[in-house]
């Protein structure tokens, strides 16, 4: 019988190890240390300005620091020199943006199905199912024939969702996806990040979602000033933490609930 790997032991899918950025004399990462494993949800929270969207883009190539390594599913992502080599990686990473970014002239299911179709080559009528799948996956089963401004905030965040899975990336970023929602339309797109987690989707999300954050999450950072200040799981940050910058900064947001979604959380 083979024995279970316990979850410490895993290697890392993403690996950040002193990682240093800055835009002109702006110092914005500065020496950042970071593990993600496969089948793990991350998320960081901390103040505006931080550093925690930097980081997702760094690990997604969209960045270059000026120091540092970045592993990324087996690449090394500080060695690559050639925007094609980034292009490559990024179709096995997943971004959720704040903007919805969607087509405004393509149906919802064109959405999700132009980038498989063009970028990966992957025949139309396949990735169509798939897509058909997907949404049903995030709750929009019916709305394939829909286009963008005919849905509410809520619907085209969680077709971006679709979009992004629909080119099967080992890893999905959640770049403060519920910050341009409406309030009654956060926990519908909460609730299905939640399922996804549940099912076991490798996951770095940022967020000011406290709760949410707690719930769902296997390990939670909190960054200040470029740099991670702590870092384990959810009850160690929100509960047993002794750093009053930390606690203040929960406290702060604390009382954010997201809306009721009617699901239960991620076992841990």
């Amino acid at each position: 019988m083979t024995t279970p790997v316990p979850p410490d032991s895993r290697p890392p899918l993403v690996r950040l190890r002193d990682v240093h950025l800055s835009f002109g004399a702006t110092e914005v990462l500065k020496g950042v240390d970071l593990d993600v494993r496969s089948g793990e949800a991350l998320s960081i929270i901390g103040p505006s300005g931080s550093g925690k969207s930097t980081i997702l883009r760094c690990i997604n190539g969209l960045i270059a620091p000026q120091r540092g390594e970045i592993h990324v599913a087996g690449t090394a992502l500080h060695q690559l020199t050639r925007e094609a080599d980034r292009l490559a990686l990024r179709k096995r990473i997943g971004f959720v943006f704040q903007q919805f970014n969607l087509f405004p002239h393509l149906s919802v299911l064109e959405n999700i199905a132009i980038a498989p179709v063009r970028i990966l080559g992957h025949p139309r009528d396949e990735v169509e199912r798939h897509a058909r799948d997907l949404l049903d996956r995030v709750r929009l089963s019916g709305k394939e024939r829909a286009y963008p401004g005919e849905l509410s905030g809520g619907q085209q965040q969680r077709v971006a969702i679709a979009r992004a899975l629909a080119m099967r990336p080992e890893l999905v970023l959640f770049d403060e996806v519920t910050s341009a929602l409406d309030p009654e339309t956060v926990g519908e797109v909460l609730a299905v990040i939640r399922d996804l987690i549940r099912d076991g989707l490798t996951s770095v999300l940022v967020t000011h979602e406290m709760r949410f954050a707690e719930e769902i999450s296997d390990v939670v950072v909190f960054t200040e000033g470029g740099r991670i200040v702590a870092q384990g799981p959810p009850d160690a940050i929100f509960h047993t933490n002794d750093n009053p910058r930390v606690t203040a900064f929960i406290t702060g947001l604390g009382n954010r609930e997201p809306a009721n979604t009617g699901t239960e959380g991620r076992a841990r």
